[in-house]
């Protein structure tokens, strides 16, 4: 899946746009490297993400197109 889809789906990020314009400006790392909006994640990655001043980190679970909101949580941990 698309890292940029990916940030939406699993509602780390709440619209593409915005993970489209995040990986665009370089703020978003997949396995230290930094990541085009249609750079794939699978399961096991780790994500950085710079939003502002703090860095925040996740471990991908799961990789799902359509997951409910209450769901969204279990794609990722936070590191």
């Amino acid at each position: 899946m698309r890292i940029d889809k990916f940030l939406k789906v699993s509602r780390i990020i709440k619209r593409r746009t915005m993970a489209n314009q995040a990986c665009t400006q370089g703020r978003v790392t997949i396995n230290g490297k930094i990541a085009k909006p249609g750079s794939e994640v699978k399961a096991g990655d780790k994500i950085e993400i710079l939003f502002g001043e703090e860095v925040r980190a996740y471990e991908v679970l799961d990789v799902s197109e359509h997951v409910a909101k209450k769901d969204a949580t279990s794609m990722y941990r936070i590191l």
